[in-house]
């Protein structure tokens, strides 16, 4: 059982920065995809951005490509989401999950999740 642990949800202000951190108790990532995946209030779950951690393949989701990066750590126990010119709309829990296919953002293609940090982007 793989128990991932989100952190790094705060409040900004439009404009602002904030780098979540997805990590695994006692478990490399390396033979895993990480999704980070994000749900507003009254939406659907959306996969934003996803990286399979031995091959470095990377997805983003058009809603965040260009101010949102994925990345893992050397060791590859801690997957990255650098987030960057944050927007109201990006108001979400978001959520990393890990799974064995490949760097997609599928939810059927994980198999654990974290429990959620919330980031809140408002004046």
């Amino acid at each position: 059982q793989v128990h991932l642990v989100e952190s790094g949800g705060d409040s900004v202000h439009p404009g602002g920065s904030l780098r979540l951190s997805c990590t695994a108790d006692g478990f490399t990532l390396n033979y895993y995809a990480i999704g980070w995946f994000r749900q507003a209030p009254g939406k659907a779950r959306e996969g934003i951005a996803c990286i399979r951690v031995d091959d470095g393949s990377i997805y983003y989701a058009n809603s965040v490509k260009g101010r949102f990066t994925i990345s893992s750590n050397d060791n590859k126990t801690t997957v990255y989401l650098e987030m960057n010119d944050l927007k109201p709309e990006d108001t979400a829990i978001y959520y990393c999950a890990a799974g064995w296919g490949p760097a997609v953002a599928h939810e059927n293609m994980y198999d654990y999740w974290g429990q959620g940090t919330q980031v809140t982007v408002s004046t």
